[in-house]
């Protein structure tokens, strides 16, 4: 078993023995959300590393961090392989909620796309708390999981031909556009996504180069830290505290680990 296989097993829990199969992908995406946190802590702090394997072992799986999703998706698409599962990785057009319209970051997502049994699945880990915790078939038929419902449509556009769906339980009453991927543009090497994160640390309008961001789903709901404010959503009730920096620590080792 490789240095990958093992400590990425450690990390969520699972047995060396345990065999990896389609049938438990939404037992395995659900340990890596309540594990891994989405976090932006390298980007704030500007000590991001080139995108290579080695150096995602060493940032989510050694040092116990977590990351974004041309980090976290890479990773798990790394364990997947090497579990017997065939899938490449693709990069995606994230849809702006805010401002109702396609971001203008170009193709800064990162996900999996999965092939089983002749059909193909999205997988996706690194969508903040938009998770679907199950594979999504490119067919529409909708996916429930404790997190919400979850499609994926297959919608021609000049960011590619199927887009991503989401309908957040607690949440949301209508879908929400996530984010629209091709099939037929794969990413061929992951140094490829050194681009996304160079993006993603010096673009103006990046969501993740201004203020610190870690968010984590948990069995009952998902918790949230920033800089001034740490939110939690507990079997659909909200609450929320402003904090300062001195609590930002506490709250940061506290829920997600984090030791600075």
């Amino acid at each position: 078993m490789t240095e990958l296989n093992e400590l990425f097993r450690q990390r969520l829990g699972i047995p060396d023995h345990t065999k990896l199969t389609f049938d438990i992908l939404d037992y395995i995406l659900e340990k890596t959300a309540t594990a891994i946190p989405f976090e932006n802590l390298n980007i704030i702090s500007n000590t991001t590393k080139a995108i290579t394997r080695e150096n995602l072992i060493n940032k989510i799986l050694i040092k116990n961090e977590g990351g974004l999703c041309y980090q976290l998706n890479p990773l798990l698409y790394y364990f997947l392989v090497e579990n017997g599962f065939h899938g490449v990785l693709v990069r995606a057009e994230v849809y702006n909620q805010t401002t109702n319209d396609w971001s203008n970051l170009g193709r800064t997502h990162v996900a999996i796309l999965l092939q089983h049994e002749g059909q193909t699945y999205l997988v996706d880990t690194g969508f903040g708390g938009n998770l679907p915790l199950q594979p999504l078939p490119l067919n529409g038929e909708l996916i429930s999981s404790m997190n919400g419902e979850f499609r994926v449509k297959a919608v021609e556009s000049e960011y590619g031909d199927y887009i991503f769906e989401y309908k957040l339980k607690y949440k949301d009453t209508e879908w929400k556009i996530g984010y629209a991927f091709d099939t037929k543009r794969i990413v061929e090497d992951v140094s490829e996504l050194n681009e996304v994160q160079g993006i993603i640390l010096e673009h103006k309008d990046s969501r993740f180069n201004k203020i610190s961001l870690i968010t984590q789903l948990i069995s009952d709901g998902n918790v949230t830290l920033t800089d001034t404010s740490f939110t939690q959503w507990i079997d659909g009730n909200c609450t929320k505290e402003q904090i300062d920096s001195v609590r930002f620590k506490e709250l940061a080792k506290l829920h997600f680990g984090f030791n600075e």
